[in-house]
């Protein structure tokens, strides 16, 4: 417990008086540091855990969940209406896949064409998606879906056409030349992420396949599920129905990037924390310097009784509340921060005439902010903990003076 006299000295210590001039700087900096120290912490573990979010979202959003790529054999379409397969999935799809070559006038860009058939193109979500421009229902022989970002580069857009190079060639008198067909642009797609909408355009399955010569028996199931999440859980499913298939998730695809996050995410924890440990070090500073001051009085408190351990409370009280309301302090500037963070990163980029967070770099279009409380909260705690820890050391040297001494001296 703390007592009343233990409140009134604690309280009186952490006033601002003229004649401490330089410990009020140090106090001022210790709070200062500590409270940037947090803010900056959960402004970036928010930053980081919004990005992550975000490209799962617009991962899973484009992607496939599931793919099940035959070896050989066609895929049984019997296995297709396993109950348990069902259970897990919204949308089971056919598509094929090749590389091709666009061209427009003189210029050309290298794609990836995706086919599908023109009732399952509809069940897609970046079809269903708000940004999506035309006919939702109308990819037939030659039509084309293209992503927004390419028919920017080119200067694309509905009913334009263009031709696409197929890398398979055709006999003829003169030798082998590359096919080459044109496909009329039917609709515009947006899926967030620059580097598909600049680089994947959908055709019709069948188009494809006869413009690849892809053999139908290669085709592949995409498996879109209803808690695409849970990707680990609903792989093994997957892969106990095709046993003889190789089966990969977005997961799988990403693993690399995925990791790379983490390994970052965790890298700056530890050096942004090292950021409050500085800062907590000037506490020590401040109540070593409060204790030298205070030398005087602390040998009064003792002469009238006051205890060894109410001299401890105190000025490990006066660490303490310093740290705990820049902590506090740091959580509100940090949480404030992140809400509005794209806004500030706008602003800045608009007065100092620069591009922050560019989309071509980062694939998304704008800065992203997840709030997590769990993380905030372990922030919070690793805070007090330091500033709990920096207060010992002052405190208990402040219980150890000699009262006799000290007044000798004074």
């Amino acid at each position: 417990m703390i007592s009343t006299l233990e409140k009134e000295i604690t309280f009186r210590y952490l006033k601002t008086r003229k004649k401490d001039g330089f410990l009020n700087v140090i106090s001022i900096f210790s709070f200062i540091g500590i409270s940037l120290g947090v803010a900056v912490l959960i402004i970036v573990m928010s930053v980081m855990n919004g990005f992550r979010s975000e490209l799962i979202n617009k991962i899973v959003g484009f992607n496939a969940h599931v793919v099940v790529n035959p070896y050989n054999k066609t895929i049984d379409n019997t296995k297709i209406k396993d109950n348990n397969l069902r259970q897990i999935s919204n949308n089971l799809i056919f598509s094929n896949d090749g590389e091709a070559i666009l061209i427009k006038k003189d210029f050309t860009k290298g794609i990836i064409l995706r086919g599908y058939s023109k009732e399952d193109f509809s069940k897609l979500e970046i079809i269903k998606n708000e940004n999506f421009v035309g006919k939702r229902n109308n990819l037939i022989k030659n039509n084309i879906s293209i992503g927004k970002e390419l028919s920017f580069a080119l200067d694309l857009k509905v009913g334009d056409k263009v031709s696409i190079m197929s890398s398979v060639g055709i006999e003829t008198i003169i030798g082998n030349l590359p096919k080459q067909q044109t496909f009329i642009i039917t609709s515009l797609f947006e899926s967030g992420l620059a580097e598909f909408d600049h680089s994947v355009a959908f055709i019709n399955l069948n188009t494809l396949e006869d413009f690849l010569e892809l053999d139908i028996s290669n085709r592949k199931l995409e498996i879109y599920l209803k808690n695409p999440s849970d990707i680990e859980k609903s792989k093994a499913i997957v892969q106990s129905i095709f046993q003889d298939k190789f089966i990969y998730t977005w997961s799988d695809m990403n693993n690399s990037l995925f990791s790379a996050l983490k390994v970052e995410r965790n890298v700056m924890f530890i050096i942004l924390s090292l950021i409050i440990i500085v800062a907590a070090f000037n506490i020590i500073s401040g109540l070593t310097i409060l204790v030298k001051n205070k030398t005087r009085e602390i040998a009064i408190l003792k002469s009238i009784g006051v205890l060894n351990k109410s001299i401890t409370k105190i000025f490990f009280l006066v660490g303490v509340i310093i740290g705990s309301s820049a902590t506090l302090f740091g959580i509100l500037l940090g949480i404030t921060f992140s809400m509005y963070i794209e806004k500030v990163r706008i602003f800045l980029s608009e007065v100092f005439n620069i591009s922050l967070f560019p989309e071509e770099i980062y694939f998304l279009s704008k800065m992203p902010s997840e709030i997590n409380f769990f993380s905030i909260f372990i922030i919070s705690i690793c805070s007090i903990m330091i500033t709990i820890i920096v207060s010992i050391f002052p405190a208990i040297k402040a219980s150890k003076l000699d009262p006799v001494k000290s007044l000798k001296y004074e």
